[in-house]
């Protein structure tokens, strides 16, 4: 793809975000008024609307690719986007809700280019604005009363169960040091795929998709697998300008992506000496933290997880071509995932 066909492709997925962003932010920011004063500041913080203090800004607020994917799966199966306005409300709430308890679990201070949630109202204040944007998600979806909301409610409790098991093993390997890529990948199954296949189940559910419900799921969770590889490498080589987090932040935090235990577990000479001081409890120094990128990189993770993103979004995308969707938002979705993964090419 040539520098201008790259932007043109930039562009028009940024006009579908902007145009999800204003069908479903709107009920999004109802929703959150809703909320106890206890919570409702730090919530609306997080979102980026205000500053710390409650004065309106325009922080950023994340890609909307989640409830965007809902609101364009709708579409895909024939319905107009606005009945899987709750869907779409009820993921990004569950999105953020994983979001402010993950920073806290994970000692992150930085997101979106701005001091995390935690690190200004404290930690007992995010965790209980988490459990209640969690509880709002679920509210949304009962009190639309759509045909599809029990169904709806049960999709996300089971998304939500899955996050949880994905967030529970990725701390439970902070404290290992033999971590198996199978088991890598299952815990990015349920941190992240389980959530953008929901999403893409809702919307289809929400806009009366029948037997392309699960057609949907599927490439809602393939891509989310590749979406994960994706963002495991911009944890390691990502510019910050571009991440909102310091560079090789995730090297820095020893956490144990997806290139990461690539490279421990290739048998290769640069993998062993990476493991030498990765797997140490030791802060690691400037200087090692830009070995470790490079040895990873030796070892073949980068490679590896790069191939891996372009095989699950192949296998996304044939997902949505065995399925009989309406071509303009069918292409949207794929154009999406697209973007999405190809971020580190």
């Amino acid at each position: 793809m040539s520098v201008t066909e790259d932007t043109e492709h930039d562009h028009r997925t940024d006009e579908v975000l902007d145009r999800g962003r204003r069908l479903f932010e709107p009920a999004v920011r109802a929703a959150v008024d809703s909320l106890s004063p206890a919570v409702r500041p730090v919530a609306a913080y997080h979102f980026g609307w205000c500053d710390e203090h409650g004065n309106p800004a325009r922080a950023g607020s994340g890609k909307a690719i989640r409830p965007t994917l809902a609101l364009l799966a709708a579409e895909a199966v024939g319905s107009d986007p606005a009945p899987a306005v709750p869907a779409a409300v009820a993921v990004e709430l569950v999105h953020n809700f994983s979001l402010l308890h993950d920073d806290v679990m994970d000692g992150d201070t930085t997101r979106r280019h701005r001091p995390t949630a935690w690190t200004v109202f404290g930690t007992n204040t995010a965790i209980l604005t988490g459990d209640a944007l969690l509880t709002l998600a679920l509210d949304v979806l009962a009190s639309s009363r759509a045909h599809a909301a029990q169904e709806g409610l049960r999709m996300l409790s089971a998304t939500v169960l899955d996050l949880i098991n994905g967030q529970s093993a990725d701390l439970d390997f902070e404290e290992r040091r033999d971590v198996g890529l199978e088991e890598c990948v299952r815990m990015a199954e349920g941190k992240t795929s389980a959530l953008l296949g929901s999403a893409c189940a809702l919307g289809a559910a929400f806009g009366g998709g029948g037997e392309r419900v699960e057609a949907l799921r599927e490439f809602g969770s393939s891509f989310g697998t590749a979406f994960q590889h994706a963002d495991d490498l911009l944890g390691i080589w990502g510019r910050p300008e571009a991440t909102g987090k310091p560079v090789h932040s995730d090297l820095r935090s020893r956490k144990k992506t997806l290139p990461v235990v690539a490279a421990l577990r290739s048998g290769t000479p640069a993998g062993r000496e990476l493991a030498d001081f990765y797997l140490d409890d030791r802060e690691l120094s400037d200087a090692e933290i830009a070995r470790a990128a490079d040895l990873i990189e030796g070892a073949g993770g980068r490679r590896w997880s790069r191939e891996q993103a372009d095989l699950l979004l192949d296998r996304a995308l044939d997902a949505l071509r065995s399925a009989d969707l309406a071509p303009r938002p069918a292409g949207e979705l794929a154009g999406l995932a697209r973007f999405a993964v190809d971020r580190t090419h």
